[in-house]
């Protein structure tokens, strides 16, 4: 069975490959600059080797990069969620065969966890592809506290320990797999799956070792899935998409297969401070253009 699940990742991952060379190919005949431009830069290379690195480790990606991107402007608020799926795809993809074959955990529990994931990815993409700048801007101001929070759980020992559990079965089956479809969902808008997976897995009792290839493996199904719909509308940067992604599959196997754990209490600290920073200002500039919005509106 978890020959099957690798066999699935490189299927789904496929028409994602297929659609992004078809983008860089067309990108770069037409000469496109800018957010489109196929040519990564150096500070989108090492935002991707930077966040998938600790991502491995168990930080996860969207909520730094969401607050890199922020910080020096690399990315339009409402093309940052499209952008966070699309170019971590790929080493989200190499972290789940990394961890599906060497973490010990229930098949039938993983593959119905990655398929909640998976469905409620392809209903948020639907939704979030056609928000406006504004819904973009709260939901991601929205989503970088909650991760904030989650960071602090950890920080401060809050989060659930979880038990020895390698299965789920009955009610907390049912259970996993509606709040894993949640998270599939929120996944759309820059709402990390790694952090809210982990608590849920240790609240049903599982081991948070299980934790690995349930989060790795949905992210890795749902990402390239729910990235098609934001590449065909064009809701996403190429050129930071290209850096996160050349820049991340390295990191991954150095994280995963060399380093492979650290300690990251200092570096939580960090996490916490720069994504509140990034969470207010994206909700600041929300609430600024819709004053400057019905400002315009009253003088005309």
């Amino acid at each position: 069975m978890k020959t099957a699940l690798v066999v699935g990742l490189f299927v789904v991952a496929i028409p994602y490959l297929i659609a992004l060379v078809r983008a860089v190919v067309r990108n770069r005949a037409a000469g496109a600059a800018g957010e489109d431009s196929p040519v990564p830069t150096p500070l989108g290379l090492t935002t991707g080797f930077v966040t998938n690195f600790f991502d491995t480790l168990g930080i996860g990606s969207f909520a730094p990069t969401t607050a890199i991107f922020k910080l020096n402007g690399l990315v339009r608020d409402e093309k940052i969620p499209g952008t966070l799926n699309v170019g971590h795809t790929a080493p989200t993809v190499t972290q789940a065969l990394i961890f599906i074959a060497i973490v010990n955990v229930d098949v039938w529990t993983l593959t119905l966890m990655i398929a909640a994931a998976v469905l409620g990815s392809w209903v948020g993409a639907s939704v979030v592809s056609g928000w406006p700048r504004r819904n973009i801007q709260v939901g991601m101001g929205l989503a970088l506290l909650a991760a904030a929070t989650l960071f602090l759980f950890t920080i401060f020992g809050i989060a659930p320990g979880g038990g020895e559990a390698l299965a789920l079965s009955g009610p907390r089956l049912a259970i996993g797999l509606g709040v894993n479809f949640l998270l599939g969902a929120l996944m759309e808008v820059g709402v990390g799956l790694y952090g809210p997976c982990l608590i849920l897995v240790s609240l049903l009792g599982m081991n948070p070792q299980a934790a690995f290839p349930i989060m790795m493996g949905s992210c890795a199904f749902l990402m390239p899935i729910g990235s098609l719909k934001f590449i065909r509308s064009e809701r996403y940067s190429l050129r930071a998409s290209l850096g996160l992604g050349i820049g991340g599959v390295p990191a991954v196997l150095i994280a995963a297969l060399i380093v492979k754990s650290m300690p990251l209490q200092y570096l939580r600290w960090l996490v916490v401070v720069v994504v509140l920073y990034a969470a207010l200002s994206m909700l600041r500039s929300a609430v600024v253009e819709s004053r400057n919005a019905g400002a315009a509106a009253a003088s005309a």
